[in-house]
């Protein structure tokens, strides 16, 4: 009651205006067991300029990558974000905004989204994409329930070098048996292509892998497209779009949707969130893409203006006609990928995509020269890499961030036939001089 300004004579009207007699009744139907029965366990109440002292000494336990070398990815990475996205994404205007409900008063965001989509269609060679989801985890499985109702089919074949975690995303969707999931098999930190084609059938509706894998290397994506066309399933890849200013797109491999998580366009790294969902795909099937879509038209003065063409979530039209309904565009980190890309251009963010790799691959040839890690993938990579490490991980790890960086991640947490592996990934933060003291490190174990 102290945190609530609501006197006793108030909280005895409302109960007993809902018919209820105390407020533990209002919890009836919790189970006793999931019920909290003792006092929060709260220090003592402090004043304000105490409290505010205790906060700060709790932040300063932690180590931010202003503090630290961050050799972390599997999804999120450390890149540089030009002064230029926090000054556009910080003006009230953008900050403050919540949705375009209202197109007619919303013509800034509308023409944010327009700009952004037109961007990630650049990027992936794709006709049309959505004005962003959540993350690349939701996008991904989006994208397997989007195939289904194009091919009006019921089975998805889903690579085993695709992150685990957004697997275990689309799992979680899938759980009430709407759609059946095969998953194939990693061979060499690539997929199993002979195992694609042994999984795909007249119920298939999509292929669904990743490039760069989770494992940071590069399929071999015309192989795999050829395969789910020849079996009528729609194809869909799942991409990194900073790589895509030196990767081909997409789309020059037959992609029929096209994902990826944008965190890495102009987005901190923020505990891992919030992410970016991209979702772009061809033309033909975008009725059946969930999320909005900011268009362009002219009104009856002949002035540009921008609307919401497509709307297909259970907000906006009957719920049984909804392609989603967890398909909110996270407009404001789709604003800062927006002016990130715009701010570097196509020969900036080529630049940086080449900065990556470069060093990814200096930093794992010295790491193998150490004689602590040896490969275990033939396969080629882009800015991440997998290594095993000869000794504890754990201890390596824990070695290395006393010495003040973050030596990658282990990936023996999410699959233990993994074990002893370690995950690195390599932006274009990373000087020289910090690679060759990274190495020197780990030499010294």
């Amino acid at each position: 009651m102290r945190f609530i300004p609501v006197t006793c004579e108030e909280q005895a009207e409302m109960l007993a205006r809902v018919g209820a007699r105390s407020v533990d009744e209002l919890f009836s139907d919790i189970p006793e067991d999931a019920r909290l029965a003792r006092p929060l366990t709260l220090p003592e109440p402090m004043s304000e300029i105490a409290l505010a002292a205790h906060l700060e000494s709790l932040a300063g336990r932690d180590l931010d990558g202003s503090r630290v070398v961050s050799f972390l990815g599997a999804g999120i990475y450390d890149h540089y974000v030009p002064a230029i996205v926090d000054a556009v994404v910080s003006k009230p205007a953008f900050f403050t905004a919540y949705t375009p409900y209202q197109p007619e008063v919303s013509q800034g965001t509308l023409q944010a989204v327009y700009e952004f989509q037109s961007m990630i269609c650049q990027l992936t060679g794709m006709e049309v994409s959505n004005a962003s989801m959540y993350d690349g985890a939701a996008a991904f499985t989006e994208a397997a329930l989007m195939a289904a109702r194009v091919t009006k089919r019921d089975k998805v074949v889903v690579s085993g070098a695709v992150h685990p975690e957004w697997r275990e995303t689309l799992a979680t969707y899938v759980e009430s048996g709407t759609l059946e999931v095969v998953e194939v098999p990693a061979a060499g930190g690539v997929t199993d292509v002979s195992a694609v084609g042994e999984a795909l059938d007249e119920r298939t509706a999509a292929v669904l892998v990743s490039s760069p894998t989770f494992y940071g290397t590069l399929e071999d994506l015309a192989s795999l497209g050829a395969l789910a066309h020849d079996a009528g399933a729609l194809f869909v890849v799942a991409t990194d779009p900073l790589l895509l200013g030196v990767l081909e797109p997409p789309a020059a491999y037959g992609a029929d949707i096209v994902v990826g998580e944008g965190q890495a366009l102009g987005n901190a790294v923020s505990f891992g969130g919030p992410g970016l969902g991209l979702f772009a795909c061809r033309k033909a099937h975008i009725r059946q893409m969930p999320g909005r879509v900011a268009g362009k038209t002219t009104d009856v003065d002949g002035r540009t203006g921008f609307v919401l063409t497509f709307s297909t979530r259970e907000q906006h039209i009957r719920r049984e006609k909804a392609t989603s309904n967890i398909c909110s565009n996270h407009a404001l980190n789709a604003l800062a990928a927006g002016v990130y890309l715009a701010a570097v251009g196509a020969e900036g963010l080529a630049g940086i995509g080449e900065a990556c790799v470069a060093k990814a691959h200096y930093l794992e040839a010295a790491l193998v020269g150490t004689g602590h890690f040896e490969r275990v993938f033939d396969a080629p990579f882009a800015r991440e890499f997998a290594l095993r490490y000869g000794g504890d991980v754990a201890a390596m790890q824990r070695h290395m961030l006393e010495r003040g960086f973050l030596a990658g991640v282990d990936l023996g947490r999410f699959a233990a036939d993994d074990a002893g592996f370690v995950l690195f990934a390599v932006t274009e933060r990373h000087t020289r001089e910090v690679l060759d003291r990274f190495v020197e490190e780990v030499s010294a174990l």
